[in-house]
C-alpha cells in the first residue's frame, strides 16, 4: 500500500499528461514498480482501496484498457463497476454530463471514462466531486497509456532520459501519440514522429511548448525515423476516425510498404531497440507478424505494466497526495 498522509489534497484527477510534471510522472512510475511483481503472487490482492468504488464508463470499445482498470481496482480491493455505452441511458438520448451527474449521485470514488469526444474527461472532472481518470478522449489524450509506455521503456532500457524514441504510424488520429510526446519529452527522451505528411497534424511537435519544440522532430521517411532509434513504437491506422475525411493515403498495402515495420526495416534501428505497440495490432499492416512476435517486441509486457501503473493511478486518484509543486511549497 502507498501511504499518502502529509499534505493530502483529496481526490486527484488525471485528465492529461500536461497536468503532470516530470517529478510526479516518476513518482507514479515508481509506485507502479511496486505492483509489477504482484501478478506473480498466488493471491493478487491488496487492501488499500477496500470499500471504495471505481466506475469504468466506456463509450468506445476497449479490451486492454477497460480490463486492466477493472483488474487494477479489484487487486486494490475496490469494487469495480463496468458501464458500456450500449447499456447506458445515452442510447435513450441522455447527455454525457447528465450521465455523469447521475453516477456522481451514487457517490463513487473514481470514474474512469473513455469517450470519442475530446474534452469529455475534462468536462466530467469539472463537474465532479470524485476523481476522474481519462481512459482516452477522442483524438486528445490517453494519459495512462503514456505512463505505462514510459514504465515499459524504463524497465527494459533502465532509463528514459536521453533515449531516441520513434513513434510511427497514424499520428493524426492518435491520442496515444499525443500523451507519449508529452510524457517522454518531460522525462528527457527525444521523440521522432514518423509518418507521411498526410498523417501528421500540423504543429504537433509544439503541443508541449518549448519543451517539445526542442525534443520532437517530424520524419517523413521510415528509414530516417528509425535510424539509430532505441525504441520503436508502432501505431495502427484508426479507420474509425476517418469518417468524412478525404483519403490520406492510397491504401493500406501502400502504407505498409512505405511505413510498415518488418525484420528488414527494423535493422535501421539500434540492434538492441525494443518494439512497442499500444494495440490492437493490425498484423501485416503497421507491423509484420515476425516482428510482433519476435524477441525484440515488448508488446505483451506493455499490457502487464498497464495493470501495475493503473493501480498506482487509482491509488493516487482516491487517496490524493500532494503534487511535487505542492510538496515544494
Amino acid at each position: 500500500m502507498i501511504c499518502y498522509t502529509k499534505g493530502v489534497t483529496g481526490p486527484r484527477h488525471l485528465v492529461s499528461i500536461a497536468d503532470l510534471d516530470a517529478a510526479e510522472i516518476v513518482r507514479i512510475l515508481d509506485h507502479g514498480d511496486r505492483y509489477w511483481s504482484l501478478a506473480d503472487e498466488p493471491i493478487k490482492k491488496l487492501t488499500s482501496l477496500r470499500g471504495r468504488t471505481v466506475i469504468n464508463l466506456f463509450f468506445e470499445s476497449s479490451t486492454r484498457t477497460r480490463t486492466s482498470f477493472e483488474l487494477a481496482a479489484k487487486r486494490l480491493s475496490a469494487e469495480a463497476i463496468n458501464i458500456a455505452a450500449s447499456s447506458s441511458s445515452t442510447t435513450k438520448g441522455e447527455t454525457l454530463l447528465d450521465t455523469g451527474r447521475n453516477l456522481l449521485a451514487m457517490h463513487p470514488d473514481v470514474i474512469v471514462v473513455r469517450h470519442s469526444f475530446g474534452g469529455a474527461a475534462a468536462m466530467l472532472a469539472e463537474a465532479s466531486r470524485c476523481a476522474v481518470v481519462n481512459a482516452g478522449d477522442g483524438q486528445h489524450e490517453h494519459p495512462t497509456q503514456g505512463l505505462l509506455d514510459a514504465a515499459t521503456i524504463r524497465r527494459h532500457k533502465g532509463r528514459v532520459d536521453g533515449l531516441e524514441i520513434a513513434i510511427v504510424g497514424d499520428i493524426q488520429h492518435s491520442r496515444v501519440a499525443r500523451s507519449n510526446i508529452l510524457c517522454l519529452s518531460k522525462l528527457g527522451a527525444r521523440v521522432r514522429l514518423v509518418a507521411p505528411w498526410t498523417l501528421i497534424p500540423r504543429g504537433i511537435e509544439l503541443i508541449g511548448g518549448e519543451l517539445t519544440r526542442e525534443r520532437v522532430r517530424v520524419c517523413t521517411r521510415l528509414e530516417d525515423g528509425l535510424d539509430g532509434a532505441d525504441v520503436v513504437m508502432m501505431l495502427r491506422v484508426q479507420h474509425e476516425r476517418f469518417a468524412g475525411e478525404a483519403p490520406r493515403f492510397p491504401n493500406t498495402r501502400e502504407l505498409s510498404r512505405t511505413f510498415g515495420l518488418s525484420e528488414r526495416t527494423l535493422q535501421y534501428a539500434k540492434s538492441d531497440a525494443i518494439v512497442m505497440h499500444p494495440g490492437p495490432i493490425n498484423r501485416g499492416v503497421e507491423v509484420s507478424p515476425q516482428v510482433a512476435d519476435g524477441p525484440r517486441a515488448v508488446i505483451l509486457q506493455q499490457v502487464s505494466w498497464g495493470v501495475a501503473i493503473r493501480m498506482a493511478i487509482l491509488e493516487r486518484a482516491v487517496l490524493g497526495g500532494p503534487s511535487s509543486a505542492e510538496q515544494a511549497a
